[in-house]
């Protein structure tokens, strides 16, 4: 057997799975993810399980869903007993760090979201998930000087430079000081853009507006076109931005042979952005835009890598936790080099709570998403929509009360959509 990998997980926030230039999207400009993509295992059909970032983020650190994991309310805090990944691999022999956004700690709802209010909350040690090394921050939409604190930094201190820059030095450094020492680690890098505000400058310049390529379910002639092609003209500069960061970290680790031959690195988002899709905006909702985000994995050879593959197998951030505590050597979890179970049939989706911020899904939802189907239903478990992804990939038809849908509708609901929904986020 090898010897047990260092792990690097590198999550970003309202990066939706199109926008990458891997993907075949002509607007993103991501030449360090593109060769990270050669070497990986692309997960094409990923997604988030809770497609909002405080339920996503709780999901993601403890392999659980929302509520089950403690976090139902946008405001709720991560209880501090709740089990993450940074626990279990503490517990066997890993050195363990955190940079960047928290977004899981004790907020005042009265408080301005953006800004320094949020910025400069402390989080306590004992709710910082576990992790070792902690150096971040809670929120404030800071995208330039970044606030952050933690282990070494008891206050909050401002770092000058473009926020995803910042956060990627600051892992680099710490990757490097472990170089030499005999226990592997694990880093979480959670990198907040791209992030609204989307006019916030990146160092990239952004594209013209009108020359940015739109989806065919961004409504056309009106304010939300307009909209649309504002906002993404400063989206594809952060995303452009955050790859330059992303590129420098990973250039950072590949310095060291031995420890780049050492290291999974796992590259994925929180949840997506509508930007117009369906005339909508922002988060929550469960279309593709939304729900669907990035995930490549790329494995060393010892570990039975082999990149530039495309999977159609399903996945979903809740399967990270238990993919790492297996290449860790976690007992009773699969082969280290093995990625997850065989492929299950359906990923279950949801928001668990209403976050009534401007935007954002008005409604509580639940479904199940498949290769070919997906199935959304509201709070009183009425049929909200229903798509044919293979023929309708942009869900432009919704056949939730078409009578020629109803049996299949039915039996998706008595297959997936139980009263208790699967605790692992698959069926």
């Amino acid at each position: 057997m090898p010897e047990r990998p260092h792990i690097l997980w590198i999550v970003t926030t309202q990066w939706r799975a199109q926008a990458c230039g891997y993907a075949g999207d002509p607007n993103a400009r991501t030449p360090a993810l593109d060769r990270l993509a050669a070497a990986s295992i692309d997960f094409a059909q990923a997604v988030s399980p809770h497609p909002f970032g405080p339920f996503a983020r709780a999901a993601l650190l403890t392999g659980r869903p929302s509520p089950e994991n403690g976090v139902r309310d946008y405001f709720d805090p991560l209880p501090a007993q709740a089990p993450t990944i940074a626990h279990l691999l503490n517990a066997v022999g890993y050195e363990t760090g955190f940079f960047g956004k928290w977004h899981l700690a004790r907020r005042d709802p009265a408080a301005p979201l953006v800004g320094e209010a949020h910025a400069k909350i402390l989080v306590p040690v004992n709710e910082r998930g576990g992790f070792a090394h902690w150096e971040g921050f809670e929120s404030g939409f800071l995208l330039n000087d970044p606030w952050l604190h933690g282990t070494d930094r008891p206050v909050p201190t401002q770092f000058p430079g473009y926020q995803s820059d910042v956060l990627g030095a600051r892992a680099r450094d710490w990757i490097a000081a472990q170089t030499g020492h005999s226990r592997p680690w694990f880093a979480l890098v959670s990198l907040e853009p791209p992030h609204p505000p989307y006019a916030a400058p990146a160092g990239v310049e952004p594209a013209a507006p009108a020359d940015i390529i739109l989806a065919p379910s961004v409504p056309r002639g009106g304010e939300i076109e307009a909209r649309a092609r504002q906002e993404l003209a400063g989206y594809y500069a952060q995303i452009e931005a955050t790859d330059r960061a992303i590129g420098a970290l990973l250039d950072g680790l590949r310095s060291d042979p031995a420890t780049a031959a050492r290291t999974i690195v796992v590259f994925t988002s929180v949840h997506g952005d509508m930007h117009g899709a369906h005339g909508l905006f922002r988060k929550g909702w469960p279309y593709e835009e939304s729900v669907r985000v990035p995930l490549l994995v790329q494995l060393p050879a010892a570990w039975g890598g082999h990149g530039g593959v495309r999977t159609a197998q399903l996945a979903s951030l809740l399967d990270l936790h238990r993919w790492t505590a297996a290449w860790a050597g976690v007992e009773g979890g699969p082969a280290p080099g093995e990625i997850g179970p065989p492929p299950g049939e359906a990923q279950l989706i949801s928001m668990p709570s209403v976050v009534r911020q401007p935007l954002q899904c008005d409604r509580l939802w639940h479904g199940v998403r498949t290769r070919r189907r997906k199935l959304i239903l509201s709070a009183d478990g009425a049929p909200w929509l229903f798509f044919n992804l293979e023929a309708d990939p942009a869900e432009m038809v919704n056949r939730a009360e078409d009578p020629a849908a109803a049996a299949e509708i039915a039996r998706l609901r008595a297959e997936f959509l139980p009263e208790s929904p699967a605790a692992d986020g698959r069926r």
